[in-house]
């Protein structure tokens, strides 16, 4: 019934199609492989195979290197975002999200930027912290300047480029720039691996993760 209403929904929006649909894990990475679409939206929970490991596969195949996956589920659960981030998704997003705001994030997605819930990023980064296995934080590089880092923990707080730009006053261009060079410094394959190198190197904080006020 999902799969149907999700199809319907992007059937009818200018600009999308509905490539294929899979009742597994993995019969969804098969059919990312044969139908080589621009984004899948990959469930957590599913027989044969789960979305991670699904989702892994897909990220990790030469094949399907440049489909973009955004995992959708019920499971409001920070060990699946984790999971989700670490396996090579481009966003996360509840199931409960507004047909209209899935559809955005859809589009988010296929143009490469990455798509996180502030709300999910800002518990997803206070449970790393309390978490036991959390570890030593490990610094970012010297190469990152004062500027990048502050670039780095407002999006890690959820900002868009646009409100970067707003709060920063900064030009589009120019955080777009700042952007590029933190993912080349910090080796990171899209925005969400700077969510993750940032709470991973200490920089946002369980006390630190809200979106600053302006």
């Amino acid at each position: 019934m999902l799969r149907g209403s999700l199809r319907f929904l992007i059937d009818h929006t200018p600009g999308m199609a509905a490539a294929g649909e899979a009742a597994t894990g993995a019969e969804a990475v098969e059919e990312a492989r044969r139908l080589l679409p621009d984004v899948v939206l990959m469930d957590i929970r599913m027989p044969v195979l789960d979305g991670i490991e699904a989702t892994r596969r897909i990220c990790a195949d030469p094949r399907t290197s440049g489909v973009r996956v955004l995992v959708l589920t019920t499971f409001d659960l920070d060990e699946y975002v984790y999971a989700a981030l670490h396996a090579g998704a481009a966003g996360f997003l509840l199931k409960d999200t507004p047909p209209a705001k899935m559809i955005e994030a859809v589009g988010v997605v296929a143009s490469g930027e990455s798509l996180l819930s502030p709300s999910v990023t800002r518990r997803l980064i206070a449970a790393f912290v309390r978490g036991p296995g959390a570890g030593r934080p490990s610094a970012l590089p010297g190469s990152v300047t004062e500027r990048e880092t502050e670039v780095l923990r407002l999006v890690a707080s959820g900002f868009s480029n646009s409100e970067l730009a707003e709060h920063l006053h900064l030009s589009m261009a120019t955080v777009k720039t700042h952007i590029g060079r933190l993912l080349a410094k910090l080796h990171a394959r899209d925005r969400a691996q700077l969510v993750i190198a940032a709470y991973e190197s200490g920089l946002v904080g369980a006390g630190r993760a809200e979106r600053p006020r302006a």
